[in-house]
């Protein structure tokens, strides 16, 4: 798929459902919250690649304490708007995670393979601690009993682009989370 016409691009946004505001409100807090939890600690945020970048970039600089980022990426959805069932890790670690307080920052917990997938290689890895922050959680999809311990927006069940997350590799850019519209 390739999009290269503005009004293609923005017919396919069917509503926004957060705000560039809330993000940034809730990312703030969420920054506040890491800073205090993890004061004197050696922190490592750890980003899932690609939906997250965004979020650990706006994060870390909310994140007033010392910490290091790390990133990995795994795929499910291979160009489509349903998880495919098979997870990928296609980049993992090169620290070694036995010195630091992980904190896994993801995108979104849809159906909690993925983010499963990443938490049992972590764990295997002895981490001081293992937690899980996501900018969307969407329980209604869950086939995976995993939870966040922090949560920024709970939402239903829609296909949601923007703010980091794609569809075929579009609408990242986005400041805002939409509402998909595969029509």
């Amino acid at each position: 798929m390739q999009i290269t016409d503005k009004n293609e691009f923005h017919n396919k946004i069917k509503r926004v459902i957060i705000t560039e505001e809330q993000i940034n409100k809730a990312v703030e807090d969420a920054g506040r919250l890491i800073s205090e939890e993890y004061e004197g600690k050696p922190l490592l945020l750890v980003s899932v690649l690609k939906g997250a970048f965004i979020f650990l970039s706006d994060l870390t600089k909310r994140v007033t304490i010392p910490c290091e980022i790390g990133f990995m990426a795994a795929k499910s959805y291979f160009e489509g708007t349903e998880s495919s069932g098979n997870v990928q890790i296609t980049m993992d670690l090169s620290q070694d995670i036995s010195k630091y307080h992980v904190v896994i920052v993801e995108d979104i917990i849809d159906t909690g393979r993925t983010l499963a997938e990443i938490v049992k290689l972590l764990k295997v890895r002895e981490p001081k601690s293992l937690k899980i922050m996501t900018l969307l959680d969407k329980p209604d999809r869950r086939i995976v009993k995993i939870d966040a311990d922090w949560s920024l927006f709970t939402i239903p069940d829609y296909f949601v682009i923007g703010y980091g997350l794609d569809y075929g590799e579009y609408y990242r850019n986005l400041p805002y989370i939409a509402e998909f519209s595969a029509e």
